[in-house]
């Protein structure tokens, strides 16, 4: 599903007056999550999930074309825990 499609279901949902609503709603709730992983918090939905800075370590890879060894720098990675239940919805 992609943003145009996402904000196209919001937009139908009866609590959202319009498409502009739908849109501004979806960028401010996208904009404070970015915002509070940047800033190194985590941002945790009861049940839906659980949105989380992790720090990746250096690691040694290959290059194809070479297949000289390189170091491939760590750093913070944004990643998303699944809750409860979302994994059920999902499993059916």
């Amino acid at each position: 599903m992609t943003k145009a499609e996402f904000l196209e279901k919001v937009a139908g949902d009866e609590r959202i007056d319009s498409k502009k609503a739908a849109a501004d709603s979806v960028d401010a709730v996208l904009d404070a999550i970015t915002d509070t992983l940047a800033g190194g918090g985590e941002v945790n939905f009861t049940g839906f999930g659980k949105f989380h800075v992790a720090v990746r370590s250096a690691r040694q890879g290959v290059n194809p074309r070479t297949g000289e060894r390189i170091t491939i720098a760590g750093g913070k990675v944004p990643r998303f825990s699944a809750g409860s239940a979302l994994k059920k919805a999902v499993k059916g």
